[in-house]
C-alpha cells in the first residue's frame, strides 16, 4: 500500500471518528523516533521535572564547600567535612547515579532570588510563577498571577489535561495554593494535581492500619482523607473556589492510583523503599513523586523538599538534611532515566527557593554551630541552579560562575522546554524572567 493510501485512510478513519466523538477523539501513531505523539511546538524534550530543593540552603555550604562537600551526590568535588559537624552526617551511601548530577548539565553557581521577601512561600511563588513578589502573601490564598502549571495546560496544543501536571511538596501549609492562581483568564481550569504526600499516606496508615480507639476529634479522619480525594480529584466545578477539574475517568484513576498507594504503605512497603533506612519527609516526597512518574510519566512535575529548613535552630542537622535531600535528587534523576517514556527526554532542574543569612542566630547545636535564619540580606538571595537532561539538549558538565539567571527564569525556561513560551501572552510574559539560554545547545 502506498504512502498516500495509507494517509487517506488514516484521514477517513479520523473524519468517521470525528463525527462520533464531536472532534474529541485522536488517532496515535508512530513517528520514526518511536515517539506515539509528535512534539508540540518547538520541544527541546518531552518532560521537564522541576525540585525546588531543600528548603533553603546558603552557597556558602553548597557551591562553596566552607565546611565541605555536603552535597556530593550533586557537587563534583572531594572537600573533607569539617570535623566539629562529621560525627552528626549520618547519612552517607553510595551514589544512586555513579557520578555527580553537575556532569550532567550546566550549574549556575551563582544564581539569584533577587527580590522580594526571602519566605518560602514567596520563593516558592516566584519560583513557580516566573514572578516576583514585592509583599508578604498571604498563606491561604492562591497566586494573584498564574502558575507554570496553568501556563502549560493552556497554552500546549493540543490542551494537556491534569494527568499531566503535578505539584508535589511537603505539609508547610502555603503551598497547596500553588497549583493554580486566582488570574481570571486562568485559574483552577488549568491547575495541577496536588498532594501531600506525607501527610496523606501517613495519616491515611494511621487510621486504617494502626488498631487504636478514636477520640470524637480522631473519628473526622477517615472523612478527611474521603475529602481531600473527592474534592482535590474529581471536582468538576471549574469556579475560581472549586479547585483543579479531572475528567471522571481521570478523577477515578487517581483515586485508585492513592487507595493503592495507602494499602501498599499498610503492608510496610513503604517504610524503607530505598533500603537506606528510614525516609525522611524529603526523601518520601521524593520517592512518591516517583510514583507518580512510575504510574503517568507526566509532562510537567514540580516538586519540593524542606527538611533543611531547621537550619534556624540546629546548624547540624540542617547539613545532614542537605546530604538527604541531595541523595533524594540523586535518587530521582536515576528514577527518572530507568524509567520507559522518560528516560532521555526529561530535563531535571533544581534550585532553592532562596538562601540563608550570613550572620548566625542565637541558636547553638551540640556541636557549638550556630543556627542561621533567612531574613533578606544578601547572602539569602544567593543560590545555585542547576539544569541536567539529554546530551543533545544540555550542555554537559558546564560550570558558569558569573553572576547569572534567576529565580524568576524557570518558569520561560519551562515553557521554551515544552514549547509553549511563543504562546503566553505578551503582558504576562514581559514580567517573566528570561530563559536560561546557556545551558542550551
Amino acid at each position: 500500500m502506498s504512502i498516500e493510501n495509507i494517509k487517506m485512510k488514516r484521514r477517513d478513519f479520523i473524519k468517521q471518528a470525528g463525527l462520533a466523538t464531536a472532534g474529541t477523539f485522536l488517532v496515535p501513531y508512530l513517528l520514526p523516533s518511536g515517539r506515539l505523539f509528535a512534539a508540540t511546538g518547538n520541544r527541546k524534550a518531552n518532560h521537564v521535572v522541576f525540585c525546588l530543593f531543600a528548603g533553603g540552603v546558603r552557597n556558602i555550604e553548597t557551591i562553596q564547600m566552607n565546611d565541605g562537600n555536603l552535597m556530593p551526590y550533586t557537587l563534583a568535588g572531594s572537600k573533607a567535612i569539617s570535623a566539629d559537624i562529621l560525627p552528626g552526617m549520618t547519612f552517607k551511601p553510595p551514589a544512586p547515579t555513579g557520578q555527580p548530577l553537575q556532569t550532567l548539565g550546566t550549574l549556575f553557581s551563582e544564581f539569584r532570588y533577587a527580590l522580594g521577601p526571602t519566605g518560602h512561600y514567596n520563593g516558592h511563588t516566584a519560583a513557580i510563577t516566573g514572578v516576583y513578589t514585592h509583599t508578604n502573601l498571604s498563606l491561604k490564598d492562591h497566586p494573584p498571577v498564574p502558575t507554570v502549571f496553568e501556563y502549560y495546560r493552556k497554552h500546549s496544543s493540543p490542551a494537556k489535561a491534569a494527568l499531566n501536571a503535578w505539584w508535589v511538596s511537603n505539609s508547610l501549609g502555603p503551598f497547596p495554593a500553588l497549583n493554580y492562581s486566582i488570574d481570571p483568564n486562568y485559574g483552577p481550569l488549568y491547575g495541577a494535581n496536588y498532594i501531600q504526600p506525607d501527610s496523606l499516606i501517613k495519616h491515611a496508615y494511621n487510621v486504617l492500619y494502626k488498631p487504636q480507639v478514636f477520640s470524637a476529634g480522631q473519628k473526622t479522619s477517615a472523612n478527611e482523607i474521603r475529602q481531600f480525594l473527592d474534592n482535590n480529584f474529581s471536582n468538576q466545578n471549574t469556579s475560581t473556589n472549586a479547585g483543579v477539574s479531572n475528567p471522571l475517568t481521570d478523577a477515578d484513576n487517581i483515586e485508585s492510583f492513592i487507595l493503592k498507594s495507602i494499602a501498599e504503605a499498610g503492608t510496610g512497603a513503604y517504610k524503607d523503599p530505598w533500603g537506606v533506612g528510614s525516609l525522611s519527609v524529603d526523601m518520601f516526597n521524593i520517592f512518591f513523586a516517583e510514583k507518580i512518574i512510575q504510574q503517568y510519566t507526566p509532562e510537567l512535575l514540580v516538586v519540593n523538599m524542606q527538611d533543611v529548613d531547621i537550619a534556624h535552630y540546629n546548624f547540624t542537622n540542617y547539613c545532614d538534611n542537605m546530604r538527604r535531600a541531595d541523595y533524594s535528587l540523586s535518587h530521582l534523576w536515576n528514577f527518572i532515566q530507568s524509567t520507559p517514556g522518560m528516560a532521555n527526554d526529561t530535563i531535571l532542574i533544581a534550585a532553592p527557593e532562596h538562601g540563608r543569612n550570613l550572620t548566625s542566630n542565637s541558636f547553638v547545636d551540640n556541636y557549638g554551630r550556630h543556627a542561621l535564619d533567612h531574613t533578606g540580606d544578601d547572602m539569602s538571595r544567593e543560590i545555585f541552579c542547576l539544569v541536567i537532561g539529554p546530551p543533545s539538549v544540555v550542555k554537559q558538565n558546564q560550570v558558569i560562575t558569573a553572576v547569572e539567571g534567576q529565580s524568576i527564569d524557570i518558569v520561560p525556561t519551562i515553557a521554551n522546554i515544552l514549547g509553549f513560551d511563543t504562546d503566553i501572552p505578551g503582558n504576562y510574559k514581559s514580567n517573566m524572567g528570561q530563559l536560561l539560554s546557556p545551558a542550551f545547545y
